[in-house]
This record gives C-alpha cells, sequence and structure tokens, in this order.
C-alpha cells in the first residue's frame, strides 16, 4: 500500500510539472507572438542616453557603483549564430570622476568593443585587447558566461531560448492584483543558471533575473527590469532597459547599467566574425607565480600575466600576507607559494588595502586558512556584512563556504582606526596605516615595515618605467607622499601591488615635479 501511494504520488507530481510546463509553453508562446520573436533572427538596439557603471570598483563601501555618461550604445545579436556585438563609448559626464570611473575621460570618450562568439568572448578594443576570459571586477563569472546570459535576458532572447527544444520552462508564480498581474516563468540557461522572466498581463517581459557567482557577495543578483514598451517595426521593444549587479538588500552598489532605448532593428544583416588578434587567452587566475625576494624575509609574489601581485613577510611564529587580489583560485595559487617559501609557519594576518573587487577577491580564502583580515573600518564593516558571511555560495563554492559550523573561524577582521600593528616577538613589525579619502577610494590602507624601511600600496603608485619620461602623479601618489610626511615615516622602498618595487627617490622625484592640469583621457600613470 506504502508503495503504491509514493507510486501515485510520484505521478501527480510529474503531471503538475507537465501541467506547469505546458501552461508555461502556452503564455511563452502569447508573449513570442506580441513582442515579435516568432521570426527574430537578429535584433539590434541603440541610444545615447543612460550611464554605464565600473561594477566592483565603488567609491566607498556605502556608496553605489561609480559610474560614466554613455555617449553612444549599439547592440547586435545573431541568435542563431550565438553572437553578439556590443559598443560603448561613455564619459564622467554629470558623474564624479571617482572610484572606479578614474580612467573615464572628462572630454573626449573612453570606447568598449566587445564581442561574443559562440563561447568565446574578445574585447575588440577597450578593457585591454585579444581574447577575454575572467579577469576583473567580475571575476567569479567567465565573460563569456556572462555575455552569454545577457543575450539570453533580453526578451526575445529569453522567448526563444525557453521555447526552445529542451528548454522544460516552468511557472514559478503568479502574483499581483488583476490589471498588473505578472507570472514568473523560469528556465536553466548555459547550463546551471535559474534564469526567470517576469511576465505581465500585456504579455511583455517586465524583467528577468538570475544570479552569478562573486568573490564578494556569493551568489550575486544579476538582474535585467524593464520599462514601457513601443512597436519598433517588426518588433515589440523596452524604451528603457536597466540592469543590476549586486543586492540592493546587501550592499548600496547594486546600478550598473541604464539605457534609454531609441532605435531597435529586426532581422537587419549582422556581420558575424571572429576577431583576429593572434593572441592567447590571458593567463587565468592559477598561473604559475613568479617570487621576487626584496629584503630577507619579504617576497613579492606575481606571475606571468597577472597584474595584481601580493607581499608575503616572514615573522619569527608567522606569515603576514598583503593582499589578496582576484580570486580564490588566485589565492590559493599565492598561499602555496607561501608555504614552500616559508615552510611550517601558518598565515596568521591577510592585510586588504581597499575594497575593490580586483583587490579582495581572496579574503575568503585568507579567512578559511585562519588568517585574521586587518582592513579599514569602513571596509570591515562591508567585509563582515556581505563579504565573510554565511550567504549561498552554490554556484561556485570557496573553502569558506565549505568549512562545517565547528571549524568556522571566529576572530575574521581586525580594524585599522590611527595603525594597526602586526608585531611578533618585536622581532618584526608590520604596520597597517590608514590614508585620507582621495578621488580612487574612500577608505584606503598601506602596509610600512620598519626593518626594512619599505612601503606597500595598492592603486595609488608604481615605480616608474626605467628610461622612460616620469609620469604625472596621480591623486593618490599626492595623497601617500603627504601621509608618509604627516606619519613621519622613514621609507627607502615602495612597492606597488601593480608595478613592483622601486626606490623612494623616484616617488619624490615624481611627487615633486610640476604637476600639469589633467586634461581628461585616462588616469595618471601609477593609478
Amino acid at each position: 500500500m506504502k508503495i503504491k501511494f509514493i507510486t501515485a504520488s510520484a505521478l501527480l507530481i510529474l503531471m503538475v510539472q507537465a501541467v506547469r510546463a505546458q501552461d508555461a509553453r502556452t503564455i511563452l508562446q502569447q508573449v513570442s507572438k506580441n513582442i515579435g520573436a516568432d521570426n527574430l533572427n537578429t535584433l539590434q538596439f541603440s541610444g545615447n542616453t543612460g550611464y554605464s557603471a565600473a561594477a566592483g570598483a565603488p567609491y566607498s563601501a556605502d556608496q553605489d557603483w561609480a559610474r560614466g555618461e554613455l555617449v553612444s550604445y549599439s547592440k547586435e545579436i545573431d541568435f542563431n549564430a550565438h553572437f553578439s556585438r556590443e559598443q560603448i563609448a561613455r564619459r564622467s559626464g554629470p558623474f564624479s570622476p571617482i572610484g572606479g570611473t578614474q580612467g573615464i575621460p572628462v572630454r573626449g570618450a573612453q570606447k568598449f568593443d566587445f564581442v561574443l562568439n559562440g563561447t568565446s568572448a574578445w574585447a575588440v578594443a577597450g578593457g585591454g585587447f585579444g581574447p577575454y576570459d575572467r579577469q576583473g571586477y567580475m571575476d567569479g563569472i567567465p565573460v563569456a558566461e556572462m555575455w552569454q546570459l545577457d543575450m539570453i535576458m533580453t526578451p526575445q532572447g529569453f522567448v526563444k531560448a525557453a521555447l526552445a527544444p529542451g528548454a522544460n520552462p516552468t511557472i514559478a508564480m503568479t502574483i499581483g492584483p488583476r490589471g498588473h498581474q505578472v507570472t514568473y516563468v523560469s528556465i536553466t540557461a548555459v547550463g546551471k543558471y535559474h534564469v526567470t522572466a517576469g511576465i505581465n498581463e500585456q504579455n511583455e517581459i517586465e524583467s528577468v533575473v538570475t544570479h552569478v557567482a562573486n568573490p564578494a557577495f556569493g551568489d550575486m543578483l544579476y538582474a535585467y527590469t524593464y520599462g514601457p514598451y513601443k512597436q519598433f517595426g517588426a518588433v515589440k521593444f523596452p524604451t528603457t532597459i536597466h540592469r543590476d549587479e549586486g543586492d540592493p538588500q546587501l550592499s548600496p552598489a547594486h546600478d550598473a547599467f541604464y539605457l534609454q532605448v531609441s532605435s531597435v532593428q529586426a532581422n537587419a544583416p549582422v556581420q558575424v566574425f571572429t576577431p583576429t588578434t593572434g593572441e592567447k587567452l590571458p593567463a587565468d587566475d592559477s598561473s604559475p607565480v613568479d617570487s621576487q625576494k626584496l629584503a630577507e624575509g619579504i617576497w613579492y609574489i606575481l606571475g606571468k600575466g597577472v597584474r595584481h601581485a601580493s607581499v608575503a613577510v616572514e615573522c619569527p611564529d608567522f606569515v603576514v600576507v598583503i593582499e589578496a587580489p582576484l580570486s580564490e583560485l588566485r589565492s590559493m595559487v599565492v598561499i602555496n607559494e607561501v608555504h614552500r617559501l616559508v615552510p611550517n609557519k601558518p598565515i596568521e594576518y591577510l592585510v586588504s588595502t581597499h575594497y575593490h573587487f580586483d583587490h579582495m577577491g581572496g579574503i575568503r580564502t585568507y579567512a578559511a586558512e585562519g588568517a585574521t583580515i586587518v582592513a579599514s573600518a569602513e571596509d570591515a564593516d562591508l567585509y563582515r556584512r556581505v563579504v565573510l558571511s554565511p550567504a549561498p555560495r552554490t554556484l561556485e563554492p570557496d573553502r569558506l563556504s565549505l568549512l562545517p559550523p565547528d571549524k568556522w573561524p571566529h576572530e575574521l577582521i581586525a580594524e585599522v582606526t590611527d595603525k594597526y600593528v602586526i608585531s611578533d616577538k618585536g622581532e618584526e613589525e608590520v604596520v597597517v596605516y590608514p590614508m585620507p579619502a582621495f578621488e580612487h577610494v574612500s577608505s584606503m590602507t598601506v602596509a610600512y615595515i620598519p626593518r626594512a624601511k619599505m612601503l606597500i600600496n595598492a592603486d595609488v603608485y608604481g615605480p616608474p618605467v626605467p628610461g622612460k619620461p616620469l609620469p604625472r602623479a596621480s591623486a593618490g601618489a599626492l595623497m601617500l607622499y603627504e601621509t608618509i610626511q604627516r606619519l613621519g615615516l622613514d621609507v627607502t622602498t615602495q612597492v606597488g601591488i601593480h608595478g613592483g618595487a622601486g626606490s623612494e627617490d623616484d616617488f619624490i622625484k615624481v611627487v615633486t615635479q610640476p604637476q600639469p592640469e589633467n586634461q581628461g583621457g585616462g588616469p595618471p600613470a601609477g593609478n
């Protein structure tokens, strides 16, 4: 009897699922007809009003992503060829040139040209040059997968993907009053992403929501919201597009993109091509390290093709690591190298200079290692609430999320106020100081090693290239100089997380030379 009951229950579940799938297909077919997706092969849309943000690089941990004004935007998609091309031009415009927007000029425009062909992505212009994988602020999801999601998350793209053979769309729920009732239909995209579209009673897609892996936020909200629809020839398309990267319930940083659509074309010719750069993919985060000994017991740990370094400092009983950039994958490579360089000593401290995704993606990895994270008070608050929280990380589980409850570290954060001294038996010290706010970030720390008279910074100053003219000093470099003078630090070596080690004499030459007015067009060298 029990077996029969279970069998009957299983049959009922299958029948309900089949009905829900059929109902979902009926709704999607109505949407497809309404917005002109039935016979749509290519789609092009453009506009010149909106903003594009530097996701992962806010000015402060309590602000939204820093952003630039769109000068022009266009995107073309060939759904059958799984091809897209996105061209962006942006400038500072009415937005403050702070945080991650330092590369956006006040005059002129910063231009990007991104191409997706199948499962491969390229930066034709802007954001580097050549094949494009998972380096940068969105580290945690491969760039090609993110752009595939972008294609599927367009209104027409979602309908086409959901009605494709084997898609198995299902109705998640229907909510709201009559007159504005929204039905949510879900599919699995790119093999692993749960994507849900909100469909109103006018058979229009109002939103498309998913989550992507991110070192800071875990399963991070990635969502599009679509504004009033308008008929553009053969297709009906939203007149506004907004994208969230990050959950506003966790952090103020979430508004990543906004566009007022002015032109849409259906089935216009799209040139499908593979960019010919002659280059290989850049080294990923697992690329081997190249350790350089800066002084006795101090190493600069970089790697071929990786722009972000870490610094390891050996103390009598433990090791201090300064900076955990990019990702868990990169941090594991660095941690293994630290253990090779300094066997049988634990990593007890990780100094985090500032909250930008490319500089703190491995914080959780060091926490799982048992290290105390040393950070500014502002950053420490966000690290506690968001980065080091036990929030779900199902898309890309990391070491910390896999620890059983009794192994979860208790003392995770040490806050830097006036200064924070890491000392081991009085034989070695690493002193962490806060810097005043400057245009790149409101909260930055630097690490000073008195024994070696060495100062370590990130995104503030990098030594000049030998044989080249001295670069113009950035605002950060000038603020670093002021900080050194105010604290009376005795420095002989400047070490940049970007750029390596150089002499204090070169640093003085850079920051004391006459400073021409910034005419826009990019950030000063060394920042």
